[in-house]
């Protein structure tokens, strides 16, 4: 199908209704002083190696926003709307980079090979998305900017094509055009399901609503497609190129450098897919979008998926302090 046959984005289904915070169960608990004094609920499905359900926590099968979990398929429309791309550029192109130098100077790379401006980035001007990165960019004098804003190599595959194939680029945001339309097609195609709803993402883009189990059957998707395919083509560049897709200091990177063949891909609100070489999968999502909770609740579903490495305790270790002393920690509750 090519883009031009897509229909328009939805509308969001007034049938959708807000997480009831008491609705799912607590997947992180918070721990102080042996005290446990808060959780944070949310949902989780475990995909076996055959696609099937192997383990479901709260209401997976309800629709959320996956933020920059849906990465992987935005760059998977932007080579299937033509636009060459492969290793490092191509994992750039589905990263939330941490707006180190070897980012920020790929994307100034990518920007002038297609006869691009920083200025053509339709990114809210930020800092980079890693504190120490941006500590030493605000100590240097430095002020936000588009293209420090960690979506910018996204944002520069997407201006690229339409470069390519002689797009708007102006409205390149806007959920009917045609390179839009063209994510909605491929979200759909590797969820296995309809797109629920249309928002918008932090960094503008348009942002398609699909099920966690949705969410673990695209990243199953990416790891088990036909070498070659946009697909594969993408999970295998995020793969072999993982410090491109987040930075040298953020568990995406360390999970999938660590553990061979792992497609892994964190979003805002506290969401983390995960696909294994073999077709295991997992995705969750933390109803009050609490990041500190991200890291133990990973790590105790990749045990569920039974991995075990040394890198899954390091990404589950979330201390709590108290006089900067380690008083305690939040730990997975399941």
């Amino acid at each position: 199908m090519t883009p031009s046959a897509v229909s328009s984005a939805p509308a969001a289904p007034s049938g959708i209704s807000p997480v009831r915070p008491d609705a799912h169960p607590v997947l992180a608990e918070v721990v102080r002083s042996g005290f446990v004094e808060g959780g944070h609920r949310g949902s989780l499905v475990v995909l076996a190696a055959d696609g099937s359900v192997e383990r479901a926590l709260g209401d997976p099968a309800a629709p959320v926003f996956p933020r920059s979990a849906n990465k992987p398929m935005q760059a998977a429309a932007v080579l299937r709307a033509g636009l060459d791309l492969s290793g490092e550029r191509l994992a750039l192109a589905a990263a939330s980079h941490s707006g180190e130098g070897f980012h920020l100077d790929l994307v100034r790379t990518m920007l002038a090979e297609h006869g691009l401006t920083p200025g053509d980035l339709r990114t809210p001007p930020d800092l980079p998305l890693d504190p120490a990165e941006a500590e030493a960019y605000l100590a240097a004098g430095n002020v936000r900017e588009r293209i420090t804003m960690n979506c910018s190599g996204k944002h520069t595959a997407m201006l690229a094509a339409c470069a390519l194939n002689g797009w708007d680029r102006t409205s390149y945001l806007d959920p009917a055009h045609p390179l839009q339309r063209l994510v909605h097609q491929v979200v759909e195609e590797v969820a296995g399901e309809p797109v629920a709803a249309v928002g918008t993402d932090g960094c503008g883009a348009p942002l398609m609503a699909i099920s966690l189990v949705g969410l673990a059957r695209a990243f199953r998707s990416f790891v088990l497609a036909e070498p070659g395919t946009t697909e594969r083509r993408v999970g295998d560049a995020m793969r072999a190129h993982p410090e491109y897709v987040a930075g040298t200091r953020r568990p995406d990177t360390w999970l999938m450098r660590e553990v061979p063949g792992t497609l892994s891909k964190m979003g805002a609100e506290a969401v983390q897919a995960v696909a294994l070489p073999d077709g295991r999968a997992l995705a969750f999502k933390i109803d009050d979008g609490a990041g500190r909770a991200l890291g133990p609740v990973l790590a105790r579903s990749l045990g569920l998926l039974g991995v075990d490495a040394p890198v899954v305790d390091r990404i589950g270790y979330a201390p709590l302090l108290g006089g900067g002393d380690e008083v305690g920690e939040i730990r997975a509750a399941f």
